[in-house]
C-alpha cells in the first residue's frame, strides 16, 4: 500500500506499507518539502514525479490518499484538490487502483477515535508497525496512517466477501431451518 497525505504548505507525506497476513510493516516513509516561494505548477510536477517514482519502485497493489478537509476555504480546497489530482493521475497512469479516506476515517481506523490528536496517531502508528520511534515528520506519519487505514479496510472487505461466500455455500433449506430456530428461540426469550 502506498499512502499519501497531500499538502500545499509544509510537505506532502508518503508511506509505503507491506502486508504479510495480519502483520503490517513499513518499507519507507518521508515527505516532499518545497521552498516557501516555489511555483505551484513546479510543486505539482515534483509531487507527480515523486508518486510515479514510488509506484515504479514498490509496485503497490493500491494507492490510498487522504481526502480534502471540507472546513478549508474554497481557494485552499481547490488547490489541494489539484495536488490530489496529480497523485491520482500518477496512480491511474500505472493502472493502480486508488482509494480516498477522510481525515476522520483515518483517525478512527488507527486509534478508534475520529478526533485523535497527531501525537496519539503517531504513537498508534509506531505500535502497529513495530517502529522503534514515532514516525517524523507528521506529514509522513499521516501518510503511513492513510496506508494502514486502507489496509484495515481491505482486510475487512476480504473477511466480508469470504463470509458471504461461506453463507452462500449453506443450502437454502438449512438457512431457513436455522432462521426458524433463531426466531423461535428469540420469541421465547422475549415472552418471558
Amino acid at each position: 500500500m502506498l499512502g499519501l497525505d497531500p499538502a500545499l504548505a509544509g510537505a506532502t507525506g508518503y508511506g509505503v506499507v507491506e502486508l504479510d497476513g495480519q502483520a503490517a510493516r513499513m518499507l519507507r516513509f518521508g515527505a516532499l518539502r518545497f521552498p516557501s516561494r516555489a511555483d505551484f505548477s513546479a510543486r505539482l510536477r515534483e509531487i507527480h514525479k515523486m508518486v510515479a517514482g514510488l509506484v515504479e519502485e514498490f509496485a503497490p497493489d493500491a494507492v490510498a490518499v487522504e481526502s480534502v478537509f471540507t472546513a478549508l476555504n474554497m481557494r485552499t480546497a481547490l488547490r489541494l484538490a489539484e495536488v490530489r489530482g496529480v497523485i491520482l493521475l500518477a496512480a491511474a497512469q500505472a493502472e493502480i487502483p486508488s482509494h480516498s479516506y477522510s481525515p476522520r476515517e483515518v483517525k478512527a481506523s488507527i486509534t478508534g477515535r475520529g478526533s485523535a490528536s497527531k501525537e496519539q496517531m503517531q504513537q498508534m502508528i509506531k505500535a502497529q508497525l513495530g517502529l522503534c520511534e514515532k514516525p517524523e515528520p507528521a506529514d509522513a506519519a499521516d501518510a503511513l496512517a492513510v496506508a494502514l487505514c486502507h489496509a484495515h479496510a481491505a482486510r475487512a472487505a476480504h473477511r466480508f466477501a469470504h463470509s458471504a461466500v461461506v453463507e452462500r455455500a449453506v443450502s437454502p433449506a438449512r438457512m431457513r431451518a436455522a432462521s426458524r430456530s433463531h426466531f423461535s428461540s428469540s420469541r421465547i426469550f422475549t415472552e418471558r
